[in-house]
């Protein structure tokens, strides 16, 4: 089938798979109760196992606003870890993607992120990482309630799976308020690309398990993975109906957008995400050749503001500078094969 790559992970219309574990530790309050010198205590305790195993430790009030911001935009941490106060680590290995935020909502949130669609390997190396820290900490646990989390909707399993979809056609037919409607029938929800609260960007919706409690995590998976493929089919039976002069002009509209990636002297973020989205469809339709969706899914990440300014060494000076910046590094990706 056309649309999975080599690995099978339906990149026409998954970008990436987040699995999360939500975990606390006995004989400490949840962090929203800890005091700093508890929360610095958690955080040592923690650090050990963890870098022994190739984690490395970013206390998060040492580091600048931008650099907090830059690891929201690669969905490492949410965006309420990166503004909160009080003592707080990220804990990061970036080959593979896995982190492991310490005093967020909870004392730990074990995430693994893998490119396009792989719950179950994205499960596995997120338990991994649990069961390591299973063998030294006691975690809160209660045999009817399961794991005990600070949210009552994370109670049982603790457990979140996130697949981020590309969904442009069935966005451009309104689908989305329906779709939405219909996987809350089925235990799951509709976000937008940054979680609860936000809008959808270039077509991008993360579909989440919203229910924990009562059910095995193998349970929570194949139900995810099933609405998951239903819903990469109708959105791709949506872009076969594209035809005709609705196709042409599509076509175009692609066509342009690609040149404008490649050539622009000057990309807002705004811009950049629009014409992402509509390279990433041309592939899917075979109107972009010599483009792979891996490259687009790196300059969506890198060409993010806080991201971008990290990377030049000289910062932004100004909007315009940073467009400039932006505009270099669509075309230094897309170039660099």
């Amino acid at each position: 089938m056309a649309w999975y790559n080599e690995q099978g992970k339906m990149t026409d219309t998954v970008i990436s798979t987040r699995v999360r574990l939500a975990r606390n530790l006995v004989g400490y309050p949840f962090p929203s109760s800890l005091d700093s010198t508890s929360a610095n205590e958690l955080i040592e305790k923690l650090s050990s196992p963890l870098e022994e195993s190739g984690f490395r430790k970013i206390h998060f009030s040492d580091i600048s606003a931008i650099m907090a911001t830059s690891y929201v935009e690669r969905h490492y941490v949410s965006p309420s870890f990166a503004t909160a106060e009080g003592p707080r680590a990220l804990f990061l290995q970036e080959k593979p993607d896995l982190a492991v935020m310490v005093c967020e909502e909870d004392h730990l949130r074990i995430q693994s992120i893998l490119p396009g669609f792989d719950p179950e390997s994205g499960y596995q190396k997120a338990a991994a990482v649990e069961h390591r820290l299973d063998r030294e900490f006691d975690f809160a646990f209660d045999e009817e309630l399961g794991y005990l989390t600070h949210c009552p909707t994370n109670l049982g399993t603790g457990m979140r799976v996130s697949v981020m979809m590309f969904l442009p056609a069935l966005s451009a037919s309104s689908c989305i308020g329906s779709l939405s409607v219909q996987l809350a029938k089925l235990g799951l929800t509709l976000r937008g690309a940054f979680g609860e609260g936000s809008g959808s960007i270039g077509g991008l919706y993360q579909i989440s398990n919203r229910l924990t409690l009562g059910y095995a995590e193998e349970e929570l998976i194949q139900a995810l993975s099933e609405a998951v493929i239903q819903i990469a089919e109708r959105e791709r039976r949506a872009r076969k109906s594209i035809r005709g002069e609705a196709l042409e002009k599509l076509t175009d509209r692609i066509k342009r957008s690609e040149g404008t990636l490649r050539y622009a002297h000057l990309l807002s973020g705004k811009e950049l995400i629009r014409l992402l989205a509509d390279l990433r469809l041309g592939i899917s339709l075979g109107i972009v050749q010599g483009i792979r969706q891996e490259q687009l899914t790196s300059l969506l990440v890198e060409g993010m503001p806080a991201t971008l300014t990290l990377s030049s060494e000289n910062a932004p000076r100004n909007e315009a500078s940073r467009d400039k910046l932006r505009a270099q590094k669509a075309q230094s990706i897309l170039l660099g094969g």
